[in-house]
Protein backbone atom coordinates (compact mmCIF):
# COMPACT_ATOMS: atom_id res chain seq x y z
CA UNK A 1 0.00 0.00 0.00
CA UNK A 2 1.46 3.66 -1.24
CA UNK A 3 2.28 5.89 1.90
CA UNK A 4 0.09 8.70 2.05
CA UNK A 5 1.81 12.20 0.87
CA UNK A 6 2.15 15.31 3.46
CA UNK A 7 -1.04 16.25 4.56
CA UNK A 8 -2.34 19.45 2.93
CA UNK A 9 -2.81 22.82 5.19
CA UNK A 10 -6.37 23.51 5.62
CA UNK A 11 -7.10 26.33 3.80
CA UNK A 12 -9.25 28.95 6.35
CA UNK A 13 -12.63 29.26 5.70
CA UNK A 14 -14.21 32.13 4.18
CA UNK A 15 -15.69 33.74 7.14
CA UNK A 16 -12.38 33.31 8.92
CA UNK A 17 -10.56 35.17 5.74
CA UNK A 18 -13.63 37.81 5.87
CA UNK A 19 -13.04 38.65 9.93
CA UNK A 20 -9.22 38.21 9.54
CA UNK A 21 -9.22 40.75 6.54
CA UNK A 22 -11.78 43.35 9.10
CA UNK A 23 -9.27 43.01 11.97
CA UNK A 24 -6.38 44.32 10.00
CA UNK A 25 -7.92 46.82 8.34
CA UNK A 26 -9.45 48.04 11.91
CA UNK A 27 -5.82 47.38 13.25
CA UNK A 28 -4.39 49.64 10.32
CA UNK A 29 -7.17 52.45 10.94
CA UNK A 30 -6.01 52.69 14.34
CA UNK A 31 -2.64 53.03 13.60
CA UNK A 32 -3.23 55.63 10.46
CA UNK A 33 -5.48 57.99 12.88
CA UNK A 34 -1.96 57.33 15.28
CA UNK A 35 0.64 58.31 12.88
CA UNK A 36 -1.06 60.89 9.99
CA UNK A 37 -4.36 61.53 11.92
CA UNK A 38 -8.04 62.11 10.54
CA UNK A 39 -6.56 63.68 7.07
CA UNK A 40 -4.08 61.32 6.44
CA UNK A 41 -6.10 58.16 7.03
CA UNK A 42 -7.05 57.42 3.43
CA UNK A 43 -8.80 54.37 2.25
CA UNK A 44 -4.81 53.86 0.25
CA UNK A 45 -2.94 54.66 3.79
CA UNK A 46 -5.10 52.02 5.55
CA UNK A 47 -5.04 49.26 2.75
CA UNK A 48 -1.37 49.80 2.19
CA UNK A 49 -0.91 49.25 6.24
CA UNK A 50 -3.23 46.16 6.06
CA UNK A 51 -1.94 44.80 2.89
CA UNK A 52 -4.87 44.51 1.00
CA UNK A 53 -6.95 45.88 -1.65
CA UNK A 54 -8.62 49.35 -1.19
CA UNK A 55 -11.77 47.66 -2.03
CA UNK A 56 -11.95 46.04 0.87
CA UNK A 57 -12.00 49.17 3.23
CA UNK A 58 -15.03 49.75 1.26
CA UNK A 59 -16.48 45.97 1.05
CA UNK A 60 -16.13 46.00 4.70
CA UNK A 61 -16.96 49.14 5.94
CA UNK A 62 -19.14 50.93 3.53
CA UNK A 63 -16.48 54.32 3.58
CA UNK A 64 -13.42 55.21 4.87
CA UNK A 65 -14.89 56.99 7.94
CA UNK A 66 -17.07 53.76 8.76
CA UNK A 67 -13.65 52.02 8.86
CA UNK A 68 -12.37 55.16 10.86
CA UNK A 69 -15.74 54.21 13.18
CA UNK A 70 -15.18 51.07 13.61
CA UNK A 71 -11.49 51.78 14.76
CA UNK A 72 -12.94 53.94 17.60
CA UNK A 73 -15.18 51.07 18.42
CA UNK A 74 -12.34 49.16 19.44
CA UNK A 75 -10.22 51.49 20.86
CA UNK A 76 -13.34 52.46 23.08
CA UNK A 77 -13.82 48.54 24.07
CA UNK A 78 -10.32 47.90 25.01
CA UNK A 79 -9.91 50.93 27.24
CA UNK A 80 -13.95 50.06 28.41
CA UNK A 81 -12.54 46.78 29.49
CA UNK A 82 -9.65 48.21 31.09
CA UNK A 83 -10.99 51.01 33.22
CA UNK A 84 -13.99 48.26 34.28
CA UNK A 85 -11.07 45.67 35.35
CA UNK A 86 -9.69 48.41 37.18
CA UNK A 87 -12.86 49.13 39.42
CA UNK A 88 -13.74 45.79 40.11
CA UNK A 89 -9.82 44.96 41.71
CA UNK A 90 -9.28 48.11 43.47
CA UNK A 91 -9.98 48.00 47.02
CA UNK A 92 -9.28 51.03 47.88
CA UNK A 93 -9.19 54.79 46.34
CA UNK A 94 -5.95 55.74 46.81
CA UNK A 95 -5.36 51.84 44.45
CA UNK A 96 -8.39 53.35 42.04
CA UNK A 97 -5.97 56.30 41.51
CA UNK A 98 -2.93 54.39 41.11
CA UNK A 99 -4.58 51.92 38.83
CA UNK A 100 -6.48 55.05 36.47
CA UNK A 101 -2.68 56.62 36.46
CA UNK A 102 -1.15 53.32 35.10
CA UNK A 103 -4.01 52.95 32.60
CA UNK A 104 -3.75 56.76 31.34
CA UNK A 105 -0.01 56.28 30.83
CA UNK A 106 -0.69 53.19 29.35
CA UNK A 107 -3.44 54.68 26.70
CA UNK A 108 -1.11 57.40 25.95
CA UNK A 109 1.87 54.98 25.00
CA UNK A 110 -0.31 53.29 22.88
CA UNK A 111 -1.74 55.92 21.25
CA UNK A 112 -5.57 55.54 21.99
CA UNK A 113 -5.84 58.79 23.15
CA UNK A 114 -4.73 60.21 19.61
CA UNK A 115 -7.26 58.27 18.23
CA UNK A 116 -10.09 59.64 20.40
CA UNK A 117 -8.38 63.24 19.57
CA UNK A 118 -8.65 62.89 16.06
CA UNK A 119 -12.20 61.53 16.01
CA UNK A 120 -13.75 64.73 18.02
CA UNK A 121 -11.54 67.34 16.02
CA UNK A 122 -12.89 65.62 12.88
CA UNK A 123 -16.57 65.56 14.10
CA UNK A 124 -16.78 69.31 14.17
CA UNK A 125 -15.74 69.71 10.24
CA UNK A 126 -17.24 66.46 8.85
CA UNK A 127 -20.88 66.12 8.35
CA UNK A 128 -22.69 63.77 10.25
CA UNK A 129 -19.54 62.34 12.37
CA UNK A 130 -20.56 64.49 15.36
CA UNK A 131 -23.23 62.51 16.40
CA UNK A 132 -21.87 59.12 15.81
CA UNK A 133 -18.82 60.39 18.06
CA UNK A 134 -21.46 61.36 20.59
CA UNK A 135 -22.82 58.26 20.57
CA UNK A 136 -19.53 56.29 21.15
CA UNK A 137 -18.65 58.71 24.25
CA UNK A 138 -22.32 58.31 25.65
CA UNK A 139 -21.23 54.27 27.28
CA UNK A 140 -18.41 56.25 29.13
CA UNK A 141 -20.45 58.56 30.50
CA UNK A 142 -22.72 55.85 31.46
CA UNK A 143 -19.73 53.64 33.26
CA UNK A 144 -18.78 56.80 35.30
CA UNK A 145 -22.06 57.29 36.55
CA UNK A 146 -22.66 53.77 37.68
CA UNK A 147 -19.49 53.61 39.25
CA UNK A 148 -19.86 57.38 40.92
CA UNK A 149 -23.04 55.41 42.40
CA UNK A 150 -21.23 52.44 43.72
CA UNK A 151 -18.90 54.97 45.37
CA UNK A 152 -21.59 57.43 46.73
CA UNK A 153 -23.68 54.98 48.04
CA UNK A 154 -21.63 54.03 51.09
CA UNK A 155 -20.21 57.90 51.42
CA UNK A 156 -22.17 60.90 53.13
CA UNK A 157 -20.99 62.81 50.00
CA UNK A 158 -23.91 60.93 48.33
CA UNK A 159 -26.02 63.18 50.08
CA UNK A 160 -24.37 66.39 48.63
CA UNK A 161 -23.85 64.46 44.89
CA UNK A 162 -25.29 63.29 42.27
CA UNK A 163 -24.16 60.10 40.10
CA UNK A 164 -24.65 61.80 36.69
CA UNK A 165 -22.98 64.86 37.72
CA UNK A 166 -19.92 63.16 39.69
CA UNK A 167 -19.76 61.03 36.33
CA UNK A 168 -20.07 63.57 33.98
CA UNK A 169 -17.01 65.65 35.66
CA UNK A 170 -14.49 62.35 35.89
CA UNK A 171 -15.12 61.71 32.26
CA UNK A 172 -14.88 65.65 31.31
CA UNK A 173 -11.69 65.65 33.66
CA UNK A 174 -10.33 62.51 32.35
CA UNK A 175 -10.83 63.12 28.72
CA UNK A 176 -8.93 66.84 28.83
CA UNK A 177 -6.20 65.23 30.47
CA UNK A 178 -5.76 62.85 28.08
CA UNK A 179 -5.64 65.12 25.22
CA UNK A 180 -3.81 67.89 26.74
CA UNK A 181 -1.33 65.20 27.51
CA UNK A 182 -1.80 64.36 23.73
CA UNK A 183 -1.46 67.26 22.06
CA UNK A 184 1.42 69.05 23.49
CA UNK A 185 3.16 66.07 24.58
CA UNK A 186 3.73 67.65 28.40
CA UNK A 187 2.18 64.67 31.02
CA UNK A 188 4.05 66.64 33.86
CA UNK A 189 0.42 68.48 34.66
CA UNK A 190 -1.33 65.12 34.70
CA UNK A 191 0.61 63.22 36.82
CA UNK A 192 0.82 66.18 39.31
CA UNK A 193 -2.83 65.94 39.33
CA UNK A 194 -2.31 62.05 39.87
CA UNK A 195 -0.46 62.92 42.71
CA UNK A 196 -2.84 65.39 43.99
CA UNK A 197 -5.74 63.11 43.47
CA UNK A 198 -3.56 60.05 45.63
CA UNK A 199 -3.00 62.28 48.33
CA UNK A 200 -6.49 62.87 48.66
CA UNK A 201 -7.59 59.94 48.34
CA UNK A 202 -5.52 58.43 51.13
CA UNK A 203 -7.21 60.96 53.38
CA UNK A 204 -10.37 59.48 52.19
CA UNK A 205 -9.62 55.76 52.76
CA UNK A 206 -8.09 56.37 56.27
CA UNK A 207 -11.51 58.44 57.28
CA UNK A 208 -14.13 56.30 55.36
CA UNK A 209 -14.81 59.25 53.29
CA UNK A 210 -15.59 57.04 50.27
CA UNK A 211 -15.63 53.32 50.43
CA UNK A 212 -15.46 51.13 47.03
CA UNK A 213 -18.24 48.70 46.92
CA UNK A 214 -15.37 45.93 46.97
CA UNK A 215 -13.42 46.78 50.62
CA UNK A 216 -16.29 45.50 52.90
CA UNK A 217 -15.80 47.67 55.37
CA UNK A 218 -11.78 47.11 55.26
CA UNK A 219 -9.98 50.86 56.27
CA UNK A 220 -6.96 50.31 55.43
CA UNK A 221 -5.43 52.42 52.33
Amino acid sequence: MAKAGPRQATAPAAGERSADVRAALISAAIGALRDVGFAGASAREIAGRAGCSQALVFYHFGSVTGLLLAALDEVSALRMAAYRGLLDQSVSVAALVDSAREIFLADLDAGYVRVLTEMITAAHSVDGLGPQVTRRLAPWREFAETAARQVLAASPLGRLLTPAEVGHAVVAGFLGLEMLASLDGDRAAAMAMFDRARSLARVLDVTGGLLLPGRKGDSQS
